[in-house]
Parts: C-alpha cells; structure tokens; sequence
C-alpha cells in the first residue's frame, strides 16, 4: 500500500515532507516487531501512527489496545498495566488482568508513556526485555508477546537528566523513533485541513459550509497554533456554528484566535526565506527574532542617548567626560584615544575632537553586532532571573525546553 492510500484509509490529510517521512517509516517499520517511540507535540495526531503500524503487520488480527498513561493514577497503574490478584490491595475483590495480558499477540499503545511513574518504567523495562511481568499481589512469573508503540510530547533528555525517566527505557523504547511535525511546520497543509474540518460541520450541523477570505487564508497560514490540529478542528467547529455570515475574513478569524505574549513569536511565512527547509529551527527562529528586535531597540536607544551627550554638552567636551558617560549607559566602556568600545558589539569612532573647535562634534556609529552573544546574554539572563528553572526561562525566551537545553549545551553555558 503506498503513502496515498494509506492516508486515505487512516484519514491523515496533509503533503508536507515531514508528514510524509513519518508515515512512510511508520509502514516500513509494521511489518518487524521492533518498538517504536512516537514524538510530537500536543494534538499532532499521534495516536492515528499505532493503528497504521498494527494494521499493516503480522498481528493486525490480534488484539489492538490504546492506553493513556497520564489519565491513570499513579496509585492504579501497575494494576492497569499487569493486572492484580485478589486481595492484593483494599477493594480487590477479585483477580483481574492487565493490558500486557488482555493484549498478547498483539499491540499496546501506551500514550504520554513520559509520565509512568519510576516504579512502573521498572516493570515496563522488564516486559520489553524478556516479556515477563508479575501481577500485583503474585509472584508468579507471566509472559506476554505483546508489540509496544509508546508515544509522548516531553523532552526525554531533560527527562532524564532529572531522572524522571530511565535511560535504559528510553532506549528500549526508541528502537525506531518516529517524528510529527508540529503544525507551524506544516504551512502548507493547514488550508487543507481547516477546509476539510469545515466540510464535515457543514455537512453534520446541515448549514453552508464556511469560506475563508484571502485575507483570513493569510492570518491561518501564518498563526503559531500551540494546540496544533486539535486547536484548528476546535476553531473550525466554533466559527461554523457561531457565524451566520459563511464568509469569514480576518477580523473575524482573529477573534477566535487566542493572543500570546510577544515572547510567543510567531512563525514567519515561507515569503521571508526562513522556511523550516532552510536549515533554521522553528524554535531558534524564535530566539533568533527575540534577540534582533531586543538589539534594535537597545542599539536605538544607545543611538539616542549619544546623540543627546553630544548636542547637549559644549564644544569643550572631552573623550574622558564622554566615556564617562557612556559607563553610565553600558556599565563597561573600554577607551583608547578616538575609539571608545561601550560593549554589545558597538564601536564610537571621535576623529579630530580638540577642545577650541567651534564646529559640532561629529561621531560615527560603527555597528558590528554578534547574535550569538546576544543570545548567551538572553539565556543566561533568563536563567539568573528564574534561578536556574529552565521550564520558567524557555517560556520567558519563548522557546521550548529543549532547544534551551540544547543552546546551553552548545554554548557550553554554566547555570
């Protein structure tokens, strides 16, 4: 079965390259018994890949199983997962199996497996190595042959890194590691999908199907969307009841939009050569676009203050009086005869100054700024201020967790 019909049978809808690495590896790998490790943020369509892996393998006629780790108490899981023996615990009135035995010979889904508990990855661990498990309460030892599909949205490194999660799992699972790309990354698929998304409401409420203006067209191309298809199916549901009129333009497109702080940045569109195929990462464009706009705003108001030393002060002002004053604005000004260096990359060049000239003093701006200092200088800001919480610091960069892991890594940043 090629790529096309498999998203005509699992209805995935979308031509983006990414996409379509994913499902391609998701078909190679069914027909193995190897593990697979789902990645992608929320609302990405995880859960559609198991199903594409269980229905093309060798054990599409045995049981499928679909379990959300992160919807089960903490207390109840291992019970869940393998199951229990009467009595083990208050209100067992009876034995009951797990999903490692409900499911043998065929495939469990564990979604969001980021949050299973220490306790349980141990158990987990165990299954995937040898595929033997106890119930709670029994020491009798069970097998299973089940196909594990784990899925989740967290950083496993920084997972890891506070042990939360075990490295040995980590690469048990990860076998085969497939990767959703957010929506933002898909620009050219959420036209289709909001379309598609307004065909079926139109068709299940019985009313006009709704019709995005050019201007409406350009706004949902270029939105962040952080709830990622699940956020466009909501929007589309809401506009198609709420409108009456089956036109919708940007006015009206951005009310249902939610607003995010500046340090959310949006994505920018393929017209500005910073499409994902060029290299950059969303998240670092992100970065990349906080760092220029904070540089231009400091550079203009150092422009500024320099310019009023200069117009306001008399003719006899000297080079001292003014890197003076510039130790005022930048805390370390570095001078040597005409140049003074007043830190972040610019440079003030004062050719010619005597003290009886009568003729305005003239300085030249010599920019050479370097974005990657600007970045250590940001990162290391936000991690000073939160005290080191690197959750709290990525939000207030607007990045995600782990491409702040990443850049402090790189950068060989000491926190």
């Amino acid at each position: 079965m090629n790529i096309q019909d498999l998203k005509q049978k699992f209805g995935i809808i979308g031509n983006n390259s990414l996409l379509e690495r994913a499902i391609e590896v998701a078909q190679q790998v069914a027909p193995t018994d190897l593990n697979v490790l789902i990645n992608g943020e929320s609302g990405t369509g995880k859960e559609v890949f198991p199903q594409i892996i269980h229905q093309n393998s060798a054990r599409k006629h045995g049981p499928y199983i679909a379990v959300n780790c992160g919807a089960i108490p903490e207390g109840t899981i291992d019970s869940e997962l393998f199951g229990h023996e009467k009595g083990a615990f208050t209100g067992a009135t009876e034995a009951r199996k797990g999903y490692f035995e409900v499911a043998n010979g065929g495939t469990i889904f564990l979604d969001e497996v980021g949050e299973l508990p220490l306790a349980t990855q141990s158990r987990l661990l165990r299954v995937l190595e040898s595929g033997e498990y106890l119930r709670v309460g029994s020491s009798k030892v069970l097998k299973t042959d089940v196909r594990v599909v784990a899925a989740t949205n967290i950083n496993f490194y920084q997972a890891i890194e506070k042990e939360k999660f075990r490295t040995d799992l980590f690469y048990r699972l990860s076998t085969v590691p497939i990767y959703l790309p957010p929506l933002r990354e898909r620009k050219e698929d959420i036209f289709l999908l909001f379309r598609k998304f307004a065909n079926d409401f139109s068709a299940k409420y019985r009313m006009p199907v709704i019709k995005l203006m050019p201007d409406a067209e350009q706004v949902l191309t270029n939105y962040f969307w952080p709830g990622n298809i699940r956020q466009l199916k909501n929007i589309a549901e809401q506009i198609s009841i709420i409108e009456k009129s089956r036109e919708i333009n940007s006015d009206t497109l951005l009310k249902y939009l939610p607003q995010f702080s500046s340090s959310n940045v949006p994505s920018v569109s393929s017209s500005n050569n910073f499409s994902t195929s060029s290299g950059i990462d969303t998240n670092d464009r992100e970065l990349l676009f906080k760092v220029i706009r904070d540089m231009r705003t400091e550079l203009n108001e150092l422009k500024k203050i320099v310019f009023d030393l200069v117009t306001s002060n008399s003719v006899n002002t000297d080079i001292s009086s003014l890197s003076t004053d510039l130790q005022l604005v930048k805390n370390r000004p570095v001078y040597n005869k005409d140049i003074i260096n007043t830190g972040s990359g610019l440079t003030i060049h004062q050719p010619n100054l005597q003290t009886n000239t009568s003729s305005p003093q003239t300085i030249e701006v010599e920019e050479t700024l370097s974005l990657q200092d600007k970045e250590i200088d940001m990162i290391k800001k936000a991690l000073k201020k939160y005290k080191g919480k690197r959750k709290n610091a990525a939000k207030e960069l607007g990045i995600s967790e782990r491409t702040l892991y990443r850049k402090i890594n790189e950068f060989n940043i000491e926190e």
